[in-house]
């Protein structure tokens, strides 16, 4: 199931789409409901399912999707919240030779332990787009694919370019860990009942082999860089606060140097400071995926003075040892965010 929040109008009862078999659509909590065949069969169809696949199914609603899955693949596991809903599926089921192939698993898919599937095929409501998106992501072992239904806006932000107008920090953090296809446009009436915007099909492929970096670092250096996103990493990096947050991580990096060279004289051992480098795969994932450029740590007018001139001209260095300086986060590619945020580790500046 796919959609918004839809306000309820002051003095009126909330409206609910019945289903032609009594059950009630509540669009409040993003149950919409794809009425086309012909699209259900396109998103099969582009699935790229083979007779072996398990496949998680996410919001099945009425079961619709899900028919052609079971006929598709060797197994499906359907996640769907509403009692509702599942009581609908196992009735629809029940007695047909799917019944043996269908696992229904009632539950929040967010606060669900998912099982191990080979693709995953989803109509979800648009509201959990991005927790959902980044905990896919983080599921291990890896799947093949999954094809998901998002609000148009959103998914456009998931394949943007860059240079796109809706390139931020949402499409560098997925595009990170996957790579991801635009596949079908799908009008809101398609849906029973009908969203009030207009949907996309995607195609989310996980790296293989993962691009492994310390996701807390990664996440400080593109907050920073993406706050203003058409500002150049010049301007953005000269800011007093933004100096100030970099010179603070610096001399932490430094006093824990000192400790490490200290336990070594005195014991031989030696301290791990993987949370401070490029490299750490069980670091936690930023959630919210960045949707919004202007989110998190506020950015001042003004340069740095005083004392932070001497780490000013060091981080401007790194700048312009990368030829950075000029360049701005709205153009930048993964691989050039990547270079860069070494540059910035190697020269010992971090930002976790």
């Amino acid at each position: 199931m796919a959609g918004g929040k839809v306000k309820k109008e002051k003095g009126k009862p909330q409206q609910h789409t019945p289903y032609q078999g009594g059950i009630s659509f509540h669009k409040s909590k993003g149950q919409h409901i794809l009425k086309n065949p012909l699209l259900v069969d396109a998103i099969v169809q582009k699935s790229g399912i083979k007779p072996t696949d398990v496949i998680l199914e996410i919001g099945p609603g009425t079961g619709n999707l899900t028919k052609k899955l079971l006929e598709a693949g060797k197994k499906v596991i359907a996640v769907e919240i509403d009692p509702r809903m599942v009581l609908e599926l196992q009735r629809r089921f029940q007695g047909t030779p799917y019944s043996n192939r269908l696992t229904v698993i009632q539950g929040d898919v967010l606060r669900t332990e998912l099982p191990y599937f080979d693709i995953c095929v989803a109509n979800i409501p648009y509201q959990i787009s991005s927790p959902l998106t980044f905990k896919l992501l983080s599921h291990q072992p890896a799947f093949r694919c999954a094809i998901i239904m998002f609000q148009r806006e959103f998914a456009m932000r998931l394949v943007a370019q860059p240079g796109d107008k809706l390139y931020c920090r949402l499409t560098v953090n997925t595009q990170l860990h996957a790579r991801i296809f635009h596949l079908l446009k799908v009008g809101k009436n398609n849906f029973r009942p009908p969203p009030k915007v207009d949907s996309s099909v995607v195609r989310i492929e996980p790296r293989k082999p993962r691009i492994e970096v310390n996701n807390k670092e990664w996440d400080g250096f593109l907050r920073i860089c993406f706050n203003r996103k058409n500002k150049t990493l010049g301007a953005i990096f000269r800011q007093k606060n933004v100096i100030s947050l970099l010179e603070k991580n610096y001399k932490t990096v430094q006093a824990l140097k000192l400790s490490q060279e200290g336990a070594v004289k005195d014991t031989g051992s030696q301290m791990d400071l993987s949370s401070f480098g490029d490299f750490d795969e069980d670091q936690g994932m930023d959630m919210d995926g960045g949707l919004d450029d202007d989110d998190g740590m506020e950015v001042e007018d003004g340069e740095a003075e005083g004392s932070q001139s001497e780490f000013k001209d060091k981080v401007l260095g790194v700048l312009k040892e990368g030829d950075f300086e000029e360049k701005r986060s709205s153009k930048l590619t993964l691989q050039e965010f990547l270079y860069l945020l070494s540059l910035f580790n190697k020269a010992g500046i971090h930002f976790s």
